[in-house]
């Protein structure tokens, strides 16, 4: 047995070290364009492209040399003297031999050669596959390289160069391919919001925006494994005071599938650190800032190796992805079986719906007890995402054009013929599609309900009964929303979600709608796209979004709603350019949103859960009235003889009832909990995770009941309303907020108590001194007002429409003119 456990032991110590060889790619090729004679970079030998002008096609364009210095400090300074013009579509062909990952690296410096200046133009370069930089204009006298990470299927590479003007010209100084680890990329990452699994990296084609040696010096391509460039992480940070470098002069080991060329030793011998690791009051986060392209996804990779600690077990971290934390008290220790100086890396989507255009990352200490505060980050690589489950990128509808112009010159006849008869078969795809429906799934009937044809207001489609409800929800063809959307113009996008992206639309009969296209990658599914058909059928609410319809042809798992006018709550508080909202505006969103979740408690049989009750789910009309949206994640709350519903947690971070995540046990309360941190946002108009902050301000809803429980509520409101807000208003605001952030749920007020209290709210702000102090003596109710009178005869109607129009009638209902008439003054 002591054999034994030897063995073990020395197994286990080979597959943390590596034991590295140097990687050989199959295909390397480095072309100095425009070059004729080869030119050597740190033993790497660029070839003149002149030598090979049968992969050149034409062959007959400009050979161009520049008079401008450029830069030692650049790396390869020598291959930017010279570059390759053309004036017409050219393309460059190489020969593959292994096919897989490949680096696809361009070199570019704008400058004046000859007789052309390139400073100014603009163009699209691609391969037969993916559009890799469309209408690209580099910046003047400033080298740069663009770096891609190709999955290559065929046998050859097509590299085309297309002006994007009449008087555009394209260039390029010099060009890599070539070929990279099979398994430097994994074909999964974990999403960044919500939690899940995204699978297909492997097809994808990725574009390097960033790479990061943290706190260590800018790793040229001559000493990195893969050529590769590391930049220095100094001007990213957005405050270098928090942060400190640390430095390694030991050896770093490797975990199984952890390799030299998955970063470089300098990368993971260097560190930033915690500046104040050695006290326990270290409250505060090291963030580095990025500028990216909104509504694009990113493959976010982390590089770690504990060279900080003396022994294993002894760091523990949280690591953030922008407000949502990605890793919480991670222990790297865990994750190398407790060897110290041992490299990891950890992967993260975020997808394009979650994507703005700053990307914060962040490290901040974590909340085990009897841990120094500390944290690390030895490296990171930020790539966008450019394809799709494997599928070319798809180019805008001007850069389609362009693509075509690219090839035709390359495939002349046969593209014509590949044309044609891709026009044939559309033709009769299309007439078959007109038959049937997706293959992937079945078209359903919701709770038993008849599907039956029918002719609709908005479409040629067919239509489901909906019960005693007698509403209709109507199936519209694909070919309808593309028509109503233009096709899906990515310009016409008005929102994106976990779901998917959301479009502008407007139907035949001028309907202005909402277009919610399900996102084949989304970790929101079919689940969530049934579940929110069935509730919003049989829901009806002046404050819940209505659906109009819904389309499940061609794979397509798409959502229509009425069109919301301006948009969501939370891009009314911060993070855009719409108006701000005064303190009444405010209120009478939190009522209304308030009546629609009340509703969604009381008005069926079973109470309804939202479950994903936030800010940017609170959508807002011409008028500004609030109504509740996205009901992919709820759920029906539990049977009478239970107390709540065991489900999965979900939500957004932030939000969530610490006592659902912790018991994943859901109640109408975890509701409760999620609109207590809403009513907070309102009042505060900040994030409710921002890890930019110092520790103590990370979380809204701690940060706010400190202040609420210190009775100093006022300190922390928005300034752009905190001098009109009454102190008695903001007494009872700040009051219901505690109550519904409880940290039990028991001891959380109902929604319609909620809504008792902001309407109270509501009445304190809108009195003058004399209302308010005859609301403060009023003792008795002299007279029930018609709309209380209506409850009762609402509690006797017949089931039925009657009944139905009567509850919308009392959903319009303002309570101020009840508060007129209450016994006690300070509601519920």
């Amino acid at each position: 047995m002591k054999g034994i456990g030897v063995s073990c032991v020395i197994f286990l110590l080979i597959s943390i070290k590596c034991i590295h060889c140097a990687f050989t790619p199959a295909d390397n090729y480095l072309i100095d364009c425009g070059s004729s004679t080869n030119t050597t970079i740190n033993n790497r030998v660029f070839v003149a492209d002149v030598s090979l002008s049968s992969t050149l096609t034409p062959s007959s364009n400009n050979l161009v040399t520049t008079s401008s210095s450029v830069p030692a400090s650049y790396y390869g300074a020598a291959l930017y003297q010279n570059a390759r013009v053309f004036t017409v579509t050219s393309s460059y062909s190489f020969q593959i031999n292994a096919h897989g990952r490949h680096f696809i690296r361009l070199y570019f410096f704008p400058s004046i050669y000859g007789n052309f200046n390139l400073t100014s133009t603009t163009f699209t370069v691609s391969t037969q596959d993916a559009l890799l930089l469309d209408h690209f204009h580099p910046q003047a006298n400033s080298a740069v390289v663009e770096e891609f990470l190709v999955n290559i299927i065929s046998d050859t590479l097509i590299l085309t160069f297309a002006q994007t003007g009449n008087n555009s010209i394209a260039f390029v100084n010099a060009i890599e391919v070539v070929s990279a680890p099979d398994t430097l990329i994994a074909d999964t990452a974990t999403i960044v919001n919500p939690p899940g699994t995204y699978r297909g990296l492997s097809d994808q084609l990725l574009e390097t925006i960033y790479r990061v040696n943290m706190g260590g010096p800018q790793v040229s391509p001559n000493t990195d494994t893969l050529w590769r460039n590391w930049d220095t992480d100094q001007k990213f940070l957005l405050n270098s005071a928090l942060s400190r470098s640390v430095n390694f002069t030991g050896k770093i080991s490797y975990m199984d599938g952890t390799t030299e060329e998955t970063a470089p030793d300098i990368v993971y011998s260097t560190a930033t650190e915690l500046a104040a690791s050695n006290t326990s009051n270290a409250l505060f986060n090291v963030t580095w800032q990025f500028d990216v392209e909104a509504s694009s996804a990113y493959l976010i990779r982390f590089h770690f190796c504990d060279i900080v600690s003396l022994a294993a077990g002894n760091l523990y971290f949280n690591v953030y992805v922008n407000s949502w934390a990605v890793a919480s008290n991670l222990d790297l220790s865990s994750k190398t079986f407790g060897q110290l100086a041992t490299a990891v890396y950890m992967d993260y989507v975020l997808e394009a719906n979650d994507a703005s255009e700053k990307l914060g990352i962040s490290i901040g200490p974590s909340v085990v007890n009897g841990v120094l505060p500390d944290g690390i980050l030895n490296g990171l690589e930020i790539m966008k995402i450019n394809g799709s489950g494997g599928s070319p990128a798809t180019p805008s509808a001007g850069s389609k054009k362009n693509l075509v112009i690219i090839l035709a010159p390359i495939f002349g006849v046969t593209a014509v013929a590949i044309v044609a008869v891709a026009l044939c078969l559309a033709v009769r795809k299309r007439k078959l599609t007109t038959k049937q429906y997706s293959k992937s799934w079945v078209p359903f009937s919701i709770n038993g309900f008849t599907s039956h044809s029918t002719g609709s207001r908005t479409s040629n489609g067919t239509a489901f009964t909906l019960g005693l409800n007698g509403n209709f929800g109507y199936r519209l063809s694909f070919a309808i929303l593309q028509e109503a959307t233009n096709n899906f113009d990515e310009n016409w996008v008005i929102g994106v979600g976990g779901f998917g992206k959301v479009y502008k639309g407007e139907l035949r009969d001028d309907t202005k709608v909402a277009v919610k296209r399900g996102n084949p990658k989304s970790q929101q599914g079919i689940n969530e796209f049934h579940t929110e058909i069935e509730l919003l059928s049989r829901l009806r609410h002046r404050h819940l979004v209505s659906l109009i319809g819904y389309c499940d042809e061609k794979n397509e798992m798409i959502l229509v709603y009425e069109y919301m006018e301006k948009g969501t709550l939370k891009s009314h508080l911060y993070g855009s350019d719409m108006p701000s909202l005064n303190w009444q505006q405010r209120l009478e969103i939190c009522i209304g949103a308030a009546r629609g979740l009340h509703y969604l408690h009381t008005g069926q049989a079973k109470a309804i859960i939202h479950r994903d009750v936030k800010s940017a789910n609170i959508l807002l009309d011409e008028t500004l009235l609030a109504k509740v949206a996205d009901f992919g994640l709820s759920k029906t709350g539990p049977e009478l003889d239970q107390t709540h519903v065991s489900t999965a947690v979900k939500g957004s971070f932030g939000y969530l009832d610490p006592e659902y995540f912790r018991r994943q046990q859901l109640t109408e309360k975890s509701d409760v909990y999620s609109f207590g941190v809403v009513l907070l946002e309102v009042l505060c108009a900040r994030p409710v995770i921002d890890p930019t902050l110092p520790r103590e301000m990370v979380n809204l809803a701690e940060w706010g009941m400190k202040w609420q429980k210190r009775g100093e509520l006022e300190h922390i409101v928005d300034a752009r309303i905190a001098g009109s807000i009454r102190p008695e208003s903001l007494k009872k605001f700040g009051e219901t907020i505690e109550k519904c952030l409880a940290d039990s749920g028991i001891e959380r007020p109902s929604m319609g108590d909620v809504l008792w209290n902001l309407e109270y709210a509501l009445q304190l702000q809108d009195a003058d001194a004399g209302g308010i102090s005859e609301i403060n003596s009023i003792n008795r109710i002299t007279e029930l007002s018609p709309q209380l009178q209506n409850i009762n005869a609402f509690e006797s109607a017949p089931a039925g429409e009657a009944a139905t129009a009567l509850l919308n009638d009392l959903s319009d209902v303002s309570m101020s003119k009840v508060f007129s008439q209450l016994i006690k003054s300070e509601g519920r």
